[in-house]
């Protein structure tokens, strides 16, 4: 019998269907009684999704590459932390009785990115306050923060006073002033500006590795070493901060290891690996975690307090354990969309086969209608919620209407397969996440069935 190769096969039409109908014919289908028998399809992929795949086996196998090497130095820091199932006890109350799990993780977490310290807790509910809780730690009234990456993500805008947070606590409330360096023509960075933005009373340059809702390129290692280098030239009391989220794993180093004070993100991103249900952290120089573990906590309590359940615990030490696997998948999905909707017409950052420098994949859509759509169909292919309907609207932290489709195991987990995006120019949607790298696969082929798009559709 004709033998495929490769992805569904993609042998010629003829060789396909001889194939396809000699492998149908040669296992018996099963037929309980009182249900209707639906036979598997021969490709589980749209042919345009699964001509990309193949297209892109190169690609998968550098991404492969960069996974084993996370997972070697994550596996390296789990025996030297010799971590052992009376760290996932859990504990109650104060946090007292948690039998060396927290200063296990940590440790973990510590090694694994190259930092002096962290603190990884359950009590962090977002990357936002995680990144809060780090800038506080690091920024005195008279102090000014300077973003070098151009605007920082929507929910961040509260939080330094940029936006609609008079008298609640924001950075302007005590004093700290801001600026940004605006990105080049490019999208990038803008090394020119970068080179003379540090001031006497820059307390923290603050480095947003992803793209955010941003249409510009996300920040590789080697740019934010080039960055470190900048400021700290300028200034080497200035502190930086790098906005870590979705970023970690997808390359083989982490900005503490380039010379970052301190990095903060989520644990129901990149590191939770699908598996942490909540929280977040913070890593990079001692002291700075300590004082960032204040302001979580309280002046004097730092690090040594704050319960977990026990499968909290255990969830978080799972899901960092697997969060090179995961992260390498949802790298994979990106390519994979970038290379059908690229193909479609549409634009899309990052490029298609370009270096990934995080997980977020962003396709512009044009119009509001084109954006609901495409969260829809994503919305429909979900394990859990396929028969809600997304709808746009304003969210807590946002500066417009967003919609998003995230029918996912974790509330709000874009670890897991998910898009999103504000419904402002260019419509954009931001996809990321996806435990294996056919999630998507399969998504764009009912994205390519179901509303049959060019960019020129809606109008």
């Amino acid at each position: 019998h004709p033998k495929p190769v490769g992805v569904c096969g993609l042998l010629s039409p003829a060789a396909m269907s001889t194939a396809t109908a000699t492998t149908l014919a040669s296992y018996p289908v099963a037929r309980p009684r009182g249900r209707r028998t639906v036979r598997p399809p021969a490709c589980a992929f749209h042919p345009e999704v699964a001509r990309a795949v193949e297209s892109l086996q190169a690609e998968f196998r550098e991404v492969d590459r960069a996974l084993a090497l996370n997972s070697y130095r994550v596996s390296a820091a789990f025996r030297a932390a010799r971590v052992a199932p009376h760290h996932f006890g859990g504990s109650t109350g104060y946090g007292h009785d948690d039998a060396g799990g927290r200063e296990a993780l940590d440790s973990v977490f510590a090694h694994v990115v190259g930092a002096e310290a962290a603190i990884v807790r359950p009590q962090f509910f977002s990357g936002t306050h995680a990144i809060a809780c780090a800038l506080f730690a690091l920024l005195r009234p008279g102090h000014e923060l300077l973003a070098v990456a151009g605007p920082p993500y929507d929910t961040l805008e509260e939080v330094i006073g940029i936006r609609g947070s008079d008298n609640v606590g924001s950075l302007k409330d005590f004093g700290i002033t801001y600026r940004e360096v605006p990105l080049a023509a490019d999208g990038g960075l803008d090394w020119d500006a970068l080179a003379h933005a540090v001031r006497p009373e820059t307390g923290c340059a603050l480095i947003q590795r992803s793209c955010g809702y941003s249409w510009r390129k996300s920040l590789g290692i080697d740019d934010i070493r080039r960055t470190i280098d900048l400021i700290k030239m300028q200034n080497p009391n200035c502190k930086v901060m790098v906005d870590n989220c979705y970023g970690e794993f997808v390359e083989t180093s982490e900005p503490p290891m380039v010379g970052a004070d301190l990095i903060a993100g989520s644990l129901i991103k990149n590191p939770g690996g699908t598996i942490a249900p909540c929280g977040g952290y913070v890593a990079g120089k001692k002291d700075l975690v300590a004082a960032a573990a204040a302001r979580l906590s309280a002046p004097g309590l730092g690090v040594e307090f704050g319960s977990a359940p026990g499968h909290v615990m255990r969830a978080m030490f799972q899901g960092l354990f697997l969060a090179p696997q995961m992260v390498g998948e949802a790298v994979k999905g990106g390519l994979l969309i970038a290379e059908v909707m690229s193909a479609k017409g549409y634009r899309v950052q990052p490029l298609p086969r370009a270096p990934r420098h995080d997980i977020v994949q962003a396709v512009e859509l044009g119009n509001r209608e084109r954006l609901i759509a495409f969260c829809e169909v994503v919305q429909q292919t979900c394990p859990v919620g396929s028969f809600i309907k997304p709808i746009a609207g304003e969210t807590p932290g946002y500066a417009s209407e967003v919609i998003f489709a995230d029918g996912t195991f974790m509330d709000g987990s874009t670890s897991e397969l998910s898009c999103d995006g504000p419904l402002r120019d260019p419509y954009a949607v931001f996809c990321q996440g996806g435990t294996h790298w056919t999630q998507w696969a399969l998504v764009l082929g009912e994205v390519l069935k179901e509303l049959s798009w060019s960019p020129n559709s809606f109008g």
